[in-house]
Formats: structure tokens, C-alpha cells, sequence
């Protein structure tokens, strides 16, 4: 079965509520902010606009405040109003920005996959809150296995860099096997079956960078 970084289905190892989860993912679209500014440009007070939506003004304020989260209807509602399409909240996502930060403490660990009894790395995505990457880049760490584990291979299209960053790792990849201590670096074509193991006596870890296929 092939399993990507980018792709794989993960659960959340620490708890965290459907709201939370909602709002962190949408939280880069600045919906609140995109409602306000469309206000501001017609000139018009919220209780007009509650007015031309049939949304209340006190709603509307909170949506405005990052309070509450807008549903899709009420999206619709206030697009209608000012003459815009959804992808006035969703397409754009100023195009002008190159800058996206994720703070350590907002990234989040998930296993290799959520079904497997003994995965062989977990991993943490370092630019969750970018859309449209043309690089996919992660911490990664690889526990060391039972004598008895069997290798889980996967491939995927593109490229990928590993460089260790403690400990030592083992890459598998194509009949071949390879040892990385801290410090040591890998570039290979991932569409070869490969895996990875930890193979240090403390924690082994690295940061992986995987690529799109070229077009």
C-alpha cells in the first residue's frame, strides 16, 4: 500500500475538539477580516448589512471578530450582498503573502498511520497553514523497531531529501540499505518502494522535504 507524508490519514495523538480543528484549519483564511473589509468598502454599518443579509448585526459582529466560525450558507449570504463569489474567501488568500509562520507549539504529531500497531516514524508537518506548497517539509522521527517488525514500504511520485538531524536512521530503498547518522543527508527518487527505521540508541530524527512530480 503506498503511503505518502503528504497523504497519508492520521489521527490526532493529543485531544482536541471538531471546533478547534475547524477553526485552526480555517484560521489562515481570515474569513472574519474578508467580511469586514467588504463591509468597509461599501460604507455601510453592520445593521444595514444584517439589513441586506437578514443576518444580525450582533452575529455578524462576532463573525467580523474571529468569534464565530461562518457556515457555508451564511458565506453565500454575505456574498450575495456584495456582489463576490466564494472564492472571494477561499481562492485568494493574498497571493500577496510569502510569509507563512507555524510556531512549534501549533504543530501537531501524528504516526505514520493511524492503523498501524508499530509505525516506523511519526511525523509533524512544518507548513500546515500553507496552501498550494510546492514543497511538502516535516520533522521526523523514527523510533527504533522490534527485531521482528516488518519493513513498511511505501512510494510516492516526486522527490525526496531526508537530512538527519539526531541519531542514526536506516533507509531501505531499492534492495539496497543505508545507514544516516546525525548530520547526513539523502536525496532519492521516491517512486522506488523505501522505508525507514531509527537505528540510534536515543531519539533519531530528521527533516524530510518531498516535492510534487515535475510536470
Amino acid at each position: 500500500m503506498a503511503v505518502d507524508f503528504s497523504e497519508a490519514k492520521v489521527s490526532f495523538e493529543r485531544s482536541e475538539s471538531g471546533e478547534e480543528t475547524i477553526r485552526r484549519y480555517l484560521n489562515p483564511y481570515e474569513l472574519g477580516e474578508k467580511i469586514r473589509q467588504l463591509r468597509m468598502r461599501k460604507k455601510i454599518s453592520l445593521v444595514d448589512m444584517g439589513k441586506h443579509s437578514g443576518l444580525s448585526a450582533s452575529m455578524l459582529s462576532q463573525l467580523e471578530n474571529g468569534k464565530l466560525i461562518p457556515t457555508l450558507p451564511t458565506l453565500a449570504r454575505v456574498a450575495m450582498v456584495f456582489d463576490v463569489g466564494l472564492d472571494y474567501f477561499f481562492g485568494d488568500r493574498k497571493k500577496s503573502r510569502l510569509l507563512s509562520l507555524v510556531r512549534k507549539e501549533d504543530r501537531i504529531r501524528f504516526p505514520e498511520r493511524p492503523d498501524h500497531p508499530d509505525p516506523s516514524y511519526f511525523f509533524e508537518c512544518l507548513a500546515f497553514s500553507t496552501q498550494e506548497k510546492s514543497i511538502q517539509a516535516y520533522v521526523a522521527e523514527f523510533p527504533v523497531r522490534g527485531p521482528h517488525a516488518q519493513p513498511s514500504y511505501h512510494f510516492h511520485a516526486g522527490a525526496e531529501f531526508l537530512h538527519v538531524t539526531s541519531g542514526s536512521v536506516v533507509i531501505e530503498f531499492s534492495d539496497e540499505r543505508y545507514v544516516l547518522e546525525e548530520g547526513d543527508s539523502v536525496y532519492f527518487d521516491p517512486s522506488e518502494p523505501h522505508c525507514y527505521r531509527g537505528s540510534g540508541d536515543g531519539k533519531n530524527t530528521a527533516i524530510v522535504i518531498t516535492t510534487p512530480p515535475r510536470m
